[in-house]
């Protein structure tokens, strides 16, 4: 029996709930993501749960070459949630197309693979190589990184821009060519993300991914210094799950009233329990992604999948889809 599984059977007999949900192009068998730098490429999550019984697996963001990451220490515990200054370590994309993208064929995965770029020219290069997989290669979407706030050039911090955000979502869609679904991933830490969301949508962004983590600080009472060699992180897990749901809604909103082209949008941010989830859903996401949850819990995903469908069976849904954005009605 599933972690998903085991999730319905305590909390009583489940109606079935269409859990289908669409990101662009792709359709996807629920709506239940990782999240991007959690799990690599989800062999991590292997021995726990079905990584194929997943709505997807978001990698780590790749880049063209390998990078060692920021200096240690680059994690710290905060009281609802984590800081990470990791500086999207990884073993570049030559590594990844020879080792991670076979291993998630074969397992049955549909891969959303996260890109990370210093420049506009190396997100359409990293682009174009996926690109050229394709489906039939193992590469369900792509996940444009523009939002990454642990780099050690603020300046690369691409969605806090809407000039800078149009330049990378634009050379990748092209591209891309419509082979893939393009998702741009934005950051909270801009004064309106509707701004960004609009710039990224009007570059030919098929969907948004929404949010990454915040920009934070910890300081050391011991030694009154950063307790992160990089000084500042993300920070993630539950303590951002309301700007999450408060970024997911403005946007959605402005969807509805016609000031953005109609686009899905995946939630992320503190999902920790299915009500988590069923909370970005509400506001406007059609699918959500776990991250910080699997580091207690490597089965969170497939957990909170059971608990999400449980939740809606409850709350008289038969499908997933009409969930979506219900908090504007």
């Amino acid at each position: 029996m599933s972690a998903g599984e085991r999730a319905e059977g305590t909390a009583g007999e489940v109606s079935g709930v269409d859990m289908t949900t669409h990101l662009g192009t792709l359709e996807l068998p629920n709506p239940v993501l990782t999240a991007s730098g959690c799990s690599a490429a989800g062999r991590e999550l292997d021995p726990f749960l079905d990584v194929a019984g997943l709505g997807a697996v978001v990698t780590k963001s790749i880049a063209r070459a390998a990078r060692p990451g920021r200096a240690t220490p680059r994690m710290a515990e905060t009281p609802s949630g984590m800081l990470n200054s990791i500086g999207l370590q990884g073993p570049g994309i030559e590594a990844f197309l020879a080792k991670d993208v076979p291993w998630l064929r074969e397992r049955g995965a549909r891969a959303v693979v996260s890109i990370a770029g210093g420049d506009a020219a190396e997100f359409a290069e990293l682009a174009g190589r996926l690109a050229e997989l394709g489906p039939e290669g193992g590469i369900s979407a792509l996940e444009v990184n523009i939002s990454c706030p642990n780099v050690a050039n603020r300046g690369l911090v691409f969605a806090c821009d809407p000039a800078a955000s149009t330049q990378v979502i634009a050379g990748v869609v092209e591209v891309v060519a419509g082979r893939l679904p393009v998702l741009a991933k934005l950051s909270p830490d801009v004064t309106d993300i509707v701004e960004i969301a609009r710039a990224c949508l009007d570059a030919g962004a098929d969907g948004l991914a929404m949010i990454n983590t915040t920009l934070g600080m910890v300081i050391d009472t011991d030694t009154l210094r950063p307790v992160l060699a990089g000084i500042t992180g993300g920070l993630s897990g539950p303590a951002i799950r309301p700007i999450a749901v408060r970024c997911i809604y403005q946007v959605h909103a402005a969807m509805r009233a016609g000031a953005l082209r109609p686009a899905p949008i995946v939630g992320i941010g503190g999902v920790r329990t299915g009500l988590d989830a069923l909370q970005l859903v509400a506001a406007g996401a059609c699918a959500v992604q776990v991250g910080t949850a699997t580091f207690n819990d490597p089965s969170a995903p497939e957990r909170v999948l059971g608990e999400l469908r449980h939740a809606l069976a409850e709350r008289g849904f038969a499908r997933f889809v009409d969930a979506i954005g219900r908090a504007h009605d």
